[in-house]
């Protein structure tokens, strides 16, 4: 079998998620766009996708001064840092890390390039360094593994072992591991151990959509959102 090509018995099929937040959010690393999404089949990210948290303009942070062109700033600057994150389906947690401390974050291209130079040594650190704090979740429906990364240091409400409903609170979103910018990395693979694991595909259900350079949303019963796009979660009953 390829690198990275879905597991026996997942071919041609997505498991369906619920986005794992509220409010307005931005697509960043969307399958939509390429595959492998992260540009690796490593960790099981071949199907995976980021989401930044953002306002009605589309903005990650709203506050600029001098840290933002030539430095770092701190994460309570976006908007993102602190929302709320939640289960996207029902299932129950196998693994639960916190501790991880929250990066600053980095708009400054200045500020970027000793974050990149530092690549190498946070993949020799391990899976902490990488992923940050972390939950995953063996789902019930599909019996794969949702993963969900970069979460705020101190905000986990889980433990391995804690059974899970859709929509609810896991953590909050938070800038910990490979992270320039407080997001939430959400990914689904067929094992739980995120050092092996390879991507499954996913797709989510029930939400509206503003695809890069629109001016209003649609709304999308199910689909992957399109690189760039802003989107949220349309009601539940």
């Amino acid at each position: 079998m390829a690198a990275g090509a879905p597991p026996p018995g997942q071919a041609g099929r997505e498991v369906v998620l619920a986005l794992p937040f509220t409010g307005l959010w931005l697509a960043r690393n969307s399958p939509a766009r390429r595959v492998p999404s992260h540009g690796t089949d490593l960790m099981g990210e071949r199907y995976a996708i980021d989401f930044v948290g953002v306002d009605e303009r589309g903005r990650s942070a709203g506050d600029r001064d001098w840290r933002t062109v030539l430095a770092t700033e701190p994460p309570e600057r976006y908007f993102g840092f602190g929302r709320a994150i939640l289960a996207p389906a029902d299932g129950v947690v196998v693994a639960a890390h916190d501790g991880e401390p929250d990066h600053a974050g980095r708009r400054s291209q200045l500020a970027l390039v000793p974050y990149m130079l530092g690549q190498a040594g946070r993949l020799r650190q391990g899976m902490r360094a990488i992923a940050g704090n972390h939950v995953v979740i063996e789902l019930r429906e599909s019996g794969t593994y949702a993963a969900l990364v970069h979460l705020r240091a101190g905000s986990l409400r889980v433990a391995a072992g804690t059974p899970v409903t859709a929509g609810q609170q896991l953590a909050e979103c938070g800038n910990s591991g490979n992270s320039t910018q407080p997001h939430v990395h959400l990914q689904v693979m067929d094992s739980a151990d995120l050092s092996v694991a390879r991507g499954v595909p996913m797709t989510f259900r029930h939400f509206r959509e503003r695809p890069r350079g629109a001016a209003a949303f649609s709304i999308r019963q199910t689909g992957m959102p399109g690189e760039g796009a802003v989107i949220a979660p349309l009601p539940t009953a």
